[in-house]
């Protein structure tokens, strides 16, 4: 029975999966002895709504963008974007170093819109949970009063043609008598 050995394969070929495989592991060992070699990704950089704030010119823009449903609030660095954004510049400006989810979501922007969006992620927003409760109250409310003001003009505009039905009604049959 034949076995395979590595001995068995031409020393170029093993020299070359040596270099491509041990030797970068034991370099990056050698600048930083502590950090361990790992395919995890970066922690996301976390932003209070403070510092964004403070990004609200021309020369220096942020954004926030994104709720609980959207993979919650995240933060975007857009100022190499104004530029190119097909609305103007101007309408970014009005929403910068503010969270600009609402106005971004009312919009109806669309799937290119979001993937270029994605090119300028920089970070997450950092809530505390006073702000947390609060954007749950807002939602709450949002998603509770959404629904009722629909429907209470849809029941006037019912109440009012039935009105004129009625009233329309009464008087052709007042004329016709």
């Amino acid at each position: 029975s034949s076995s395979f050995s590595y001995l068995s394969l031409p020393s170029p070929l093993l020299f070359c999966c040596y270099l491509l495989y041990f030797v970068p592991y034991s370099v990056a060992q050698q600048q930083n002895p502590t950090q361990r070699c790992t395919m995890a990704p970066e922690p996301e950089k976390e932003y209070t709504m403070e510092e964004v704030s403070k990004h609200n010119k021309t020369e220096d823009c942020w954004l926030v963008i994104g709720n609980d449903a959207t993979g919650g609030p995240k933060v975007y660095d857009i100022t190499n974007y104004l530029d190119d954004h097909p609305g103007g510049a101007e309408v970014m400006l009005d929403v910068s170093g503010q969270d600009a989810d609402e106005f971004f979501e009312d919009i109806g922007h669309s799937n290119d819109a979001r993937d270029e969006l994605k090119k300028h992620m920089i970070g997450t927003l950092k809530l505390s949970p006073e702000e947390i409760e609060k954007r749950r109250l807002e939602a709450e409310k949002k998603a509770n009063g959404g629904g009722g003001g629909g429907m209470g003009a849809i029941a006037v505009v019912v109440a009012v043609v039935a009105a004129g039905y009625f009233y329309y009604k009464n008087n052709i049959e007042q004329a016709e008598a």
